[in-house]
């Protein structure tokens, strides 16, 4: 008989908050489908989760920066009636000076955080809103919110850094389209978390404070259950997030006067001769 479980697509699985995803989901009652390059560790977890929970688990191996890959991933997940979640949580961090990252490396990191998102989440979305539940996380960064700021402490990260914002735009705006329809979209933005993110790209946090796989995944399911669009698990004053929200308002409300009385806008007195 096939299984009446939910199922979770989960992109990244094969390590960190991924794999954290995997295994807090399949002990919730999902099946999963589980999606990352490296087949032994794909494999490895789902033979594991699969013992220890019950659950279903496909491994999918695909390389998100290939668009092969991310089409052969696509048809799996518009073609599944039972996909109830999908978690967007592939990436790599690609730190270093603009000027000195490689233009490849650049196009592949968009390729797995904004194009990768945009299509699985595309994907999805139409059996979700047809059937009125189902849901998307994403996984950016904090770093969404480091425009502003300089490198060092910081990273150098402009690539990856609009790549988050992105992610963290696309959500909020996706939340006010599906408002309604029963489908929720979320997007979480950690700070340093406890995995080989760092250590991959050759950068000791070693002895850095950094939260664990397992509390993201616990905060960024709680977030959702409360109808968060927008999850920061360390932060505990959330109004914080809503006075971004407002800053943005204001900023559209002011270049926008014009636009709203009838009267042709007029360029700022600080532009004018």
């Amino acid at each position: 008989m096939a299984s009446q479980r939910n199922r979770a697509l989960i992109t990244g699985a094969s390590a960190g908050i991924g794999e954290a995803f995997a295994e807090r989901l399949a002990r919730g009652g999902y099946d999963l489908v589980i999606a990352a390059r490296r087949r032994e560790r794909l494999d490895a977890l789902a033979q594991r989760l699969a013992k220890e929970t019950g659950a279903e688990v496909e491994v999918f191996v695909a390389d998100l920066s290939e668009a092969g890959d991310l089409a052969r991933l696509e048809e799996r997940a518009a073609s599944d009636e039972g996909l109830t979640l999908l978690v967007n949580n592939a990436g790599f961090g690609a730190y270093r000076p603009f000027v000195e990252l490689d233009p490849a490396v650049a196009e592949s990191l968009i390729d797995v955080h904004v194009t990768a998102t945009v299509r699985l989440t595309r994907a999805v979305l139409p059996r979700m809103v047809a059937r009125g539940s189902g849901a998307v996380v994403n996984i950016a960064s904090m770093l969404a919110f480091s425009g502003t700021l300089p490198a060092g402490p910081l990273p150098h990260r402009a690539t990856y850094a609009a790549s988050k914002s992105f992610m963290v735009t696309f959500t909020q705006t996706l939340a006010g389209e599906l408002a309604g329809t029963g489908v929720r979209v979320m997007v979480c933005c950690p700070g340093v978390v406890k995995t080989e993110f760092h250590e991959v790209q050759g950068m000791d946090f070693s002895r850095a404070p950094r939260m664990s796989s397992e509390d993201i995944v616990r905060a960024t399911l709680a977030g959702l259950a409360l109808g968060e669009v927008v999850c920061v698990p360390a932060l505990e004053d959330a109004s914080l997030i809503e006075s971004v929200g407002e800053a943005q308002r204001a900023l559209l409300g002011g270049a926008s006067i014009g636009m709203r009385d009838g009267s042709v806008p007029q360029i700022a007195s600080r532009y004018r001769e």
